[in-house]
């Protein structure tokens, strides 16, 4: 029997979510969770095999929570299922220890079996991704420039985007504001950018948020 934990921030997602995985034999919730820390917290009591995880819940950055799991209970596989765009998102998670990721467009037949590919503990992407990731279609020089910032960088863009002060983004990163500070302007001058106005605005432009 495979345990899923269900992580998103919107009611009607979860129930939809729970229905659809319930009509697998071999698939049992054990729990649903709304918030990115309530998740790392259900993780460590719950112990579930899979956790399907959206990346806009309130709380902590999905990168942040991505870690935050892993290390409540390592024996959790991470299924992202976002509302986000694959080419946005979905490398960026993979490379944070996602072991799938999948867009909320898709049929419900697709969440199932994403969900037995990474309880077996194999990576699941769509055919777009995958032939994106195996064929190298995005060089270097091709590449946004927020794809060249860091994990913790990203979560910092996303977080000021988001509205968060640097107190707030602090408290959520477990690090000091002047830490804080320092990712901003580094993340201000990777993508050769003045203002927080002008980092949602490019955040807005780009669906990072």
């Amino acid at each position: 029997m495979t345990r899923v934990l269900i992580a998103d921030d919107h009611p009607v997602v979860r129930e939809g979510v729970r229905r659809i995985l319930q009509g697998a034999v071999e698939i049992e919730i054990v729990g649903e969770v709304a918030r990115g820390d309530d998740a790392i917290e259900a993780a460590r009591h719950l112990k579930p095999d899979v956790v399907v995880l959206d990346i806009g819940m309130p709380g902590p950055d999905f990168l942040e929570v991505l870690s935050g799991v892993h290390a409540a209970h390592a024996g959790a596989k991470v299924l992202i299922l976002s509302a986000q765009p694959e080419e946005e998102f979905a490398v960026r998670a993979l490379r944070g220890g996602a072991v799938g990721y999948l867009t909320k467009g898709y049929a419900p037949a697709d969440l199932v079996e994403a969900v037995r590919r990474v309880a077996q503990g194999r990576h699941y992407v769509t055919d777009a991704l995958a032939e994106q990731l195996a064929l190298g279609l995005v060089s270097e020089g091709d590449k946004p420039p927020h794809e060249k910032l860091s994990n913790r960088e990203f979560e910092v863009l996303r977080l000021v985007a988001g509205g968060h002060s640097l107190k707030q983004i602090a408290a959520l990163l477990g690090v000091s504001p002047k830490t804080v500070s320092t990712f901003r302007a580094r993340v201000l001058d990777k993508l050769a950018l003045r203002t927080n106005a002008d980092l949602v605005r490019y955040a807005l432009l780009r669906n990072l948020i």
